[in-house]
């Protein structure tokens, strides 16, 4: 078994140079950049501290960008709106979209419901009794009545939901162009930024990866690394195909845990690291890895648990997200990883 590399998050909690700094020197190999909601041409502060912080802590460092790919979400919210259990929530076509700032819509009463702008492909699929989930499947709404254009919903799990945070139907596969136009743009300029991988999320089929690899080329990048994120079923069926156009599978445990039972996620990213291991395969595992340090600067041993598990399956690399990009201990986030990465080692090599 190889040394598991540890990758970070970079966020308004730690984009301080010296921080990054300091994480690297505590462990932090690579650093993943999101631009789900943002530009790569607009991060180029951050892509610059990235880059001077490794050359002051002598390390060899990754750059990863994080692409938006065919990944549903929800609208231009003007602020978050609170979700409560039991209540309703108006689900509506982008387009038609013209509320106030509070999210609130023009119903029987407004006090006990919510609008939500959402993009207009997922109406054609959404019938009465349809599960619906925002924001990684922190929020869970019910379809109750559907009609077009507009579909009433009963909020079942209840939180504050922020612009632009995901939506999965589960049981639902959409056809949805692999990458958008912001994508291409951010591909364009991944070499002048340091980047030396790419995360293509919601990966379905090896066609993705052919089409990403393509426009890599196009973009005179074709020497960039691809990361192919599972969050579907779909992904996780044609697994197999999708080997050799990755050089490295990412079991991206956040939506994957939306489409199925949440206790089966465990045998799913069990069945993906065996057959990675068996192919040869290079393998990411992220998400919630460190989730309860986002607030709290000492991890729940179910977490350090997780970490020796992903390590002792063979797992290349690691990865938080959260917890380095906005939680409050960036720095012991990456201490405690590398921490558990290490103690995993020893004992694999024991």
């Amino acid at each position: 078994m190889g040394k598991t590399e540890i990758y970070g998050t970079i966020g308004p909690s730690c984009a301080k140079p010296k921080l990054l700094e300091e994480m690297f020197r505590l462990g932090m190999a690579g650093v993943r950049l999101n631009l789900s909601h943002s530009e790569l041409e607009g991060c180029g502060e951050w892509t610059r501290m990235v880059r001077e912080a490794a050359l002051a802590a002598r390390v060899q460092y990754k750059l990863l960008i994080d692409l938006r790919g065919p990944e549903l979400r929800v609208g231009n919210l003007k602020g978050a709106i609170k979700l409560e259990e039991g209540r309703q929530a108006w689900l509506e076509e982008e387009g038609s979209f013209a509320k106030g700032a509070s999210g609130e819509g023009e119903r029987d009463n407004p006090s006990q419901s919510a609008v939500i702008p959402c993009p207009e492909v997922i109406f054609g699929h959404l019938q009465k009794g349809q599960e619906i989930l925002l924001d990684d499947g922190k929020i869970q709404l019910y379809a109750v009545d559907v009609s077009e254009g507009s579909v009433c919903c009963k909020v079942t799990r209840g939180g504050n939901l922020k612009p632009k945070k995901s939506i999965a139907l589960p049981g639902v596969e959409l056809r949805l162009p692999v990458l958008t136009e912001s994508d291409k743009v951010n591909i364009r300029g991944a070499k002048s930024h340091g980047v030396t991988g790419v995360m293509l999320p919601f990966v379905r089929r090896a066609e993705d990866l052919k089409e990403l690899k393509q426009e890599l080329i196009n973009a005179d990048a074709g020497g960039l690394e691809v990361f192919a994120k599972i969050e579907n079923m779909e992904g996780v069926r044609h697994l197999e195909e999708l080997l050799p156009y990755a050089n490295q599978i990412v079991v991206a445990r956040g939506d994957l845990g939306n489409s199925m039972p949440l206790w089966e996620l465990p045998v799913v990213q069990a069945k993906i690291a065996k057959k990675c291991r068996d192919a040869g395969k290079s393998f990411m595992v992220v998400t919630q890895m460190l989730a309860s340090m986002e607030n709290h600067p000492v991890p729940t041993r179910a977490e350090v648990s997780d970490i020796f598990r992903a390590v002792s399956e063979g797992a290349a690399s690691v990865m938080v997200t959260g917890e380095t990009a906005v939680g409050q201990y960036p720095r012991e986030v990456i201490q405690y990883l590398s921490n558990t990465v290490k103690a995993a080692e020893r004992y694999a090599a024991s």
